[in-house]
């Protein structure tokens, strides 16, 4: 299947009006030959290229190549969209820890110490307010009016409302991850002037944006699985809603686990279907995966990035593992950037896991379970999930830059929703049918039904545990925690969960993260979140 080509040249151009969200980052052009919008938009494929530049920021952070950025004074390794989500979904809980602690940044997020200042979390809240602002020039851009003036025919304008479509809802999942991390951010959209300071919008208002926006976009998406690898169709819209409904309760106060469920049946009946390998999901031909709902696309030439999986799949191996010959992840490797936190581990203890395919963690003899010392690399068990290598056993063609995609939802993910809203009771959702889901993803990591479990056993405890098996290093650690409130108190602690060797309970008020500094210097309309 062949991935949509991002093009990154319209971001820069001067058709991108960015809103006062970025503006504490200075945007500037490495290409002096760029058009205006007129000129560029006159040009056969404009839209299908502009398109692509929105998509595009979710993967790539410059035109100079990986290690460019055009947010100036910030790197593109702390501004790449995928890696500063998953390094604030899964770095900050007992999934990993990441060796290097003199990279900006990363030491506060791991020891749960961060602060307003921190490049990271700057990094990701401006790389998410620029999707917002690019999806706002799209929309301005293909408006009726601008469409009719450029001679745009019908049977074009008519594909270019589909892109549409899409934009919106690239721009409500980018508010999504807002509400997720920050709980506030700034409202902007097409219709408001450039530089506009956009008001702060609250926890209620920007999930009721979110919802709106999606529902009002869905019916002019392409089916599930039926749009071009890479871009949003209705089994993509209907996952980022189940998410939000899933997580609600934590929000806004009111649970929706009912509407969850509903969403998680719609999308469960799309035509998505399990791989039969679950490793096949995350190897470098995962854009052929028929269970991968949406990723973000990384290419060993094409589109080469700093992004999750270079960096997962580098730092998975270190030196007692000949940094990665043993592993077989065709990666050149970074000497044991990466390793695992006990807590994480202790999840796979038992024979029942010896078979489990979920369980690639690598440890014992001179690798240490226990992490004394972040900065010894041999100390930690360490994960073989990721592989820069095909389901056909083809290496990437990059030993550095991976090109295997970063799986930000898949159908086993909404399993796991669905068992989730059964436990919990929500109306709608077969408790029978929940426990087959569960099933039906043991018997996938097992080869067989050995490893089944009961109706009784289906807890909520459970529920959790399996949520980290199934789906660690996938992002969604820290909103799972939070949501079984196991992230912030002291019920649950992990390796260095704030910055104790062996865990402290966390402050209420740590499960969001602080605006940046600069954001809420740029924005007066912007406050900081309680307790920073």
């Amino acid at each position: 299947m062949k991935k949509f080509k991002l093009n990154f040249l319209y971001l820069l151009g001067l058709t991108l009006a960015f809103s006062s969200c970025t503006s504490d980052l200075d945007v500037e052009s490495e290409d002096d030959d760029i058009s205006t919008a007129e000129d560029f938009y006159k040009q056969p494929g404009a839209y299908k290229q502009a398109l692509a530049g929105v998509y595009g920021n979710l993967s790539l952070t410059g035109t100079g190549g990986a290690g460019s950025s055009f947010l100036q004074g910030v790197d593109a390794g702390t501004s790449q969209f995928g890696r500063c989500l998953w390094y604030m979904q899964d770095l900050s809980t007992d999934e990993a820890i990441w060796s290097y602690e003199n990279d900006p940044g990363a030491r506060e997020i791991q020891r749960n110490i961060w602060s307003s200042e921190n490049p990271i979390i700057l990094g990701m809240f401006s790389r998410t307010m620029v999707e917002v602002a690019l999806a706002n020039e799209f929309l301005k851009q293909s408006t009726p009016e601008k469409l009719s003036s450029r001679g745009i025919s019908a049977t074009e304008a008519a594909e270019i409302e589909t892109y549409r479509n899409e934009v919106r809802v690239l721009r409500a999942m980018a508010y999504y991850y807002l509400l997720d991390m920050f709980g506030k951010a700034p409202f902007i959209t097409e219709t408001d002037p450039v530089n506009f300071r956009g008001p702060e919008y609250n926890a209620q208002q920007l999930f009721d944006f979110i919802e709106s926006e999606i529902n009002a976009a869905m019916p002019g998406l392409k089916a599930a699985r039926t749009n071009e690898y890479g871009r949003f169709d209705q089994g993509v819209a209907n996952m980022i809603l189940a998410k939000l409904y899933l997580n609600a309760e934590v929000y806004i106060g009111t649970a929706k686990y009912a509407e969850c469920a509903a969403k998680c049946t719609e999308i469960i009946n799309s035509g998505y279907t399990l791989e039969a390998n679950y490793l096949d999901n995350f190897k470098a031909d995962n854009q052929t995966s028929t269970e991968n709902i949406f990723t973000l696309q990384s290419d060993g030439t094409l589109t080469q990035n700093y992004g999750p999986t270079t960096v997962m799949i580098n730092g998975q191996p270190g030196s007692l593992e000949q940094n990665g010959v043993s592993m077989g992840t065709s990666a050149a490797g970074w000497s044991g950037a990466l390793r695992l936190r006990k807590q994480f581990v202790q999840k796979f203890d038992g024979a029942e896991f010896d078979n489990d395919e979920r369980n690639t963690l690598m440890g014992g003899g001179a690798r240490m379970l226990e992490i004394a010392d972040i900065a010894n690399k041999d100390q930690g068990y360490i994960l073989a999930k990721w592989s820069n290598i095909s389901s056909t056993g083809v290496p990437g063609a990059n030993t550095t830059f991976v090109d295997t995609d970063f799986v930000l939802f898949r159908l086993a993910d909404v399993y796991l929703m669905y068992a989730e809203c059964a436990v919990r009771g929500a109306a709608g959702a077969n408790p029978t049918v929940a426990l087959d889901y569960v099933n039906d993803l043991r018997e996938r990591a097992n080869n067989n039904a050995s490893q089944n479990i009961s109706q009784s056993e289906l807890t909520l405890n459970f529920r959790i545990d399996e949520r980290a098996r199934e789906l660690h290093w996938e992002a969604h650690r820290r909103q799972d925690l939070i949501r079984f409130n196991k992230y912030a108190s002291g019920s649950y602690n992990w390796a260095w969960k704030g910055n104790g060797m062996n865990g402290i309970a966390l402050p209420n008020h740590m499960e969001l993260f602080p605006l940046p500094a600069a954001s809420i210097a740029a924005n007066p309309n912007l406050s900081q979140n309680p307790g920073y």
